[in-house]
């Protein structure tokens, strides 16, 4: 076996005394957490062994122990060692404590980090004055889905690198294993791409941005120029930083609608040829793509600069909200419905759908859609991510489609958490607790037991219309996340109770990573 030995000052050494008591509650809670007599101090200085493989988990707990800043002890030295175990799943890993050893078992990089991501939660729980006490014990977990996402929308607000950064290492903490990186809108758009360079002169900015709520009538502008895009060498490393924590990240191109940023900056993408703003204003806007070859030629063009630099299997291509009343008017449009004997503009936007896909699969990729791409006839190698409640997932499932379940009741986090709105930052609307993602299933109880093996998987969407800052991004994702990583990883799901209790544990660890959490853990009503 490759090893590769690192040396820094750290010490593992065992000790029976109970020098505070021991929190050994890991979220989202392993299948098994067996707990064995004595104990793991560490302090300063270890041996790190590691297969070669493991090498990103091994510099994740390297640079984990320096953060800690423990108290220096070199009596003796002792080992955590990164095996490779072939016969453990893709994601599984063994995590093995004992008086002066540390073993983390896995078959891939990704379970070697998991396991990395719970001892690094034990060890947060378990400081107290520079010392970390361990109980000796053997943790063997694996996730129940597949798919784990979740999602930020950078159109509406976008944020620094340095706070993407931070959210995937609050996603990579609790096991989430997809970042669904929302990049274009009608407010705006975020990625950089070299051949349409006024995507980012024009369709970066707008002019002004709605203040107060979108039903506020009549409404206000601030009259500010807003606006910004990701560079390729950020969203490089982005990408290369999720990696390394064993995140995938999806970049979405919205298509055909939610496309009004690009049709500012080049009108003849549009139905009518004429000039339009970037969108001051939420909803849904009726300026979306023309379906002509020179549309899809220019949306090939970005896919292969999208593709350059998101190696992972996904591009979504949105496909939600296109009205289509330009579309009904539009010669070039009603063209295409008669050349290829569609029946009305629903199937219009399924053949531009399934035009785009047959293009991403020729460059090796799959395509994920909302659930809108269902109407007119579903593309044949999509998965499907519902939001519209379950329907369009189970609809996808019968049709033996990959099904990405996230109701908009229960897993959009742009909602209110708590009753008492007035003293909540202003929201889009609704009331999700933590209680009810805590209790969701994304499995529908109406979908045949043999169809199960389509749904992969669940995701959190976080929608920023009234999300101006990171902190505040922060303040409606945490502590709703918890649940939701219970949701999606454990097949050993506790109590509300006892998980509320964990959560309420884990606030030192979020005072520690400077997340501006809420501490609402409202119950749902009996």
């Amino acid at each position: 076996m490759n090893t590769l030995k690192i040396t820094v000052f750290f010490i593992f050494f065992s000790h029976i005394n109970t020098l505070f008591s021991q929190n050994n509650n890991i979220i989202p809670t392993p299948i098994e957490q067996r707990i064995n007599n004595g104990y793991l101090h560490i302090k300063n200085n270890p041996e790190i062994i590691t297969d070669y493989k493991f090498n990103s988990a091994a510099t994740l707990f390297k640079d984990a122990i320096k953060k800690l800043e423990l108290g220096a002890d070199n009596k003796r030295k002792n080992v955590i060692k990164f095996s490779l175990n072939k016969k453990l799943g893709i994601e599984e890993y063994i995590l093995s404590i004992s008086s002066d050893q540390i073993t983390v078992e896995a078959s891939t990089e990704a379970g070697a980090i998991f396991g990395f991501q719970s001892l690094n939660q034990l060890m947060n729980l378990n400081l107290k004055n520079g010392v970390i006490k361990l109980q000796n014990q053997i943790i063997k977990d694996s996730p129940r889905f597949k798919y784990r996402g979740m999602h930020l929308d950078v159109g509406r607000h976008m944020y620094p690198v340095e706070f993407i950064k931070k959210y995937i290492d609050g996603l990579a903490m609790l096991k989430f294993n997809n970042f669904h990186w929302h990049l274009t809108e009608d407010q705006g758009w975020r990625v950089e791409i070299e051949k349409y360079p006024e995507l980012n002169n024009i369709g970066s900015f707008r002019d002004s941005t709605l203040t107060g709520h979108y039903t506020d009538k009549p409404w206000q502008f601030d009259k500010t120029r807003y606006g910004g895009f990701y560079t390729k060498k950020e969203i490089n490393e982005v990408v290369r930083y999720a990696s390394d924590r064993g995140i995938n990240v999806i970049p979405e191109i919205e298509m055909p609608g939610h496309s009004q940023a690009a049709v500012s900056s080049y009108p003849e993408l549009g139905c009518t040829g004429e000039q339009v703003g970037v969108a001051p204003l939420w909803g849904v806007f009726k300026e979306i793509y023309c379906s002509k070859n020179e549309t899809f030629d220019f949306l090939e063009d970005i896919i292969d600069e999208v593709i350059e630099l998101f190696p992972g299997k996904y591009i979504h291509i949105g496909g939600d909200e296109a009205p289509k009343t330009n579309w009904k008017a539009c010669g070039n449009c009603q063209n295409v419905i008669e050349r290829e004997e569609l029946k009305d503009e629903h199937e219009l936007q399924s053949y531009f759908i399934t035009r785009m896909e047959k293009y991403i699969n020729l460059k090796g990729k799959q395509i994920i859609g909302w659930d809108e791409i269902l109407e007119g006839g579903l593309a044949p190698n999509a998965t499907v991510m519902s939001w519209r409640g379950v329907s369009g997932g189970i609809e996808a499932a019968k049709m033996n489609h990959e099904v990405i379940m996230t109701p908009n009741a229960t897993c959009y986090l742009d909602h209110y958490q708590a009753k008492d709105i007035n003293n909540e930052p202003l929201a889009i609307g609704g009331y999700t607790p933590i209680e009810e993602i805590f209790n969701y299933e994304p499995i529908p109880s109406e979908l045949d037991k043999s169809l199960h093996k389509y749904v992969i998987g669940a995701q959190g969407n976080v929608w920023t219309e009234y999300m101006k800052t990171s902190k505040q991004v922060e303040y409606m994702v945490f502590p709703r996340i918890f649940a939701l990583s219970e949701v999606v990883w454990s097949k050993n799901k506790p109590s509300f109770e006892v998980f509320e209790k964990k959560v309420i544990d884990f606030y030192p660890i979020l005072n520690d990573m400077d997340i501006n959490y809420s501490k609402h853990l409202e119950r749902l009503e009996e």
